[in-house]
């Protein structure tokens, strides 16, 4: 598993307003594009600078797609990365902090020690 591609992915998503609302409305395809187009750019690079062996494992790939925060965590991506695009993403469909609370909700399950987010 590559904790580093999945927290790459959730930085550099929440950090373009555009890629926010691909991801919202389509998250199959923004995860296919970013796996094909940006997975191996390196972060803070030139472009001519890219490596060619970053690839999403199938249950990552699986959980970016279903927005499954859930999944994320247990597999070590980082939560505050994914808080805040989730946030980003949902947010605006409810009222006060109700989505905070829903996410904390889905992740209650989880008891010390938690997955290692360590890259």
């Amino acid at each position: 598993m590559s904790k580093y591609l999945v927290n790459k992915f959730l930085f550099t998503v929440d950090r373009d307003p555009e890629l926010v609302e691909r991801y919202r409305d389509d998250p199959r395809a923004t995860v296919a594009w970013w796996e094909a187009t940006q997975a191996n750019t390196l972060l803070n690079c030139v472009g001519a600078e890219a490596s060619t062996w970053l690839r999403f494992e199938e249950a990552e790939r699986e959980a970016l797609a279903t927005h499954d925060h859930p999944a994320l965590f247990a597999l070590g991506a980082h939560p505050f990365l994914t808080l805040t695009l989730f946030i980003a993403l949902f947010e605006r469909d409810h009222e006060g902090l109700e989505y905070q609370k829903w996410y904390g909700e889905r992740l209650s399950h989880f008891s010390l020690p938690y997955p290692d987010i360590a890259t």
